[in-house]
């Protein structure tokens, strides 16, 4: 084998060998970022659960509470969608289900003779929905990777403010539930 031959393929075997190892650590990282997010999911769930449970008992209790939060629309005119995704690619269906499931929504509210009002979390909600001449009312982006209270609070403050405020008759929330790491479902929560 020529020298310049030989060479070449010296080269090529260790550029492969250094992008698999690239390539590994990447898969560690993401490993961890992974078991973070279970232990946090986790850790939610309790009190997640509690409070969905106190709040039905209050309802079933038929006790008095007069909240402009509480209240029931007469008439439905305009559906609030918060629809969840990620801010980056490559997580096929935890973006792509979400906006397919808020926009089959969408279209079976506006069949109904319904408006809507879009919170777009994430900047592939957003997209998709203004690349099909969607009117996105509200966009969180940039923060899906890491969010914080601070970002779960300006998007609650918005949707109560348009649901006190008469902009929206009826919040769906539409979100990936995390149930495991081999199973992820869409979800639809009506909650206001």
């Amino acid at each position: 084998m020529p020298g310049g031959k030989e060479r070449e393929l010296r080269r090529r075997i260790t550029s492969v060998q250094s992008t698999k190892k690239i390539t590994r650590a990447m898969e560690l990282i993401a490993a961890t970022r992974v078991v973070k997010a279970m232990q946090r999911a986790d850790a939610a769930r309790p009190y997640a659960r509690q409070i969905t449970s106190v709040i039905e008992n209050l309802a079933a209790g038929g006790a008095e509470v007069d909240h402009p939060l509480l209240r029931e629309a007469e008439q439905v005119r305009r559906v609030g969608f918060i629809v969840m995704a990620g801010d980056r690619g490559l997580a096929g269906a935890y973006n792509t289900n979400p906006i397919r499931a808020a926009e089959r929504q969408l279209m079976a509210h506006q069949t109904e003779g319904k408006d809507y009002s879009l919170f777009c979390v994430g900047k592939k909600a957003g997209a998709y929905f203004r690349f099909r001449n969607y009117r996105v009312d509200h966009r969180y982006e940039g923060f899906t990777a890491d969010p914080t209270y601070e970002d779960a609070r300006r998007i609650a403050d918005d949707v109560a403010a348009a649901f006190i405020d008469g902009e929206v008759d009826e919040v769906e929330l539409i979100y990936t539930e995390f149930v495991s790491m081999g199973t992820q479902r869409v979800s639809v929560r009506r909650f206001l």
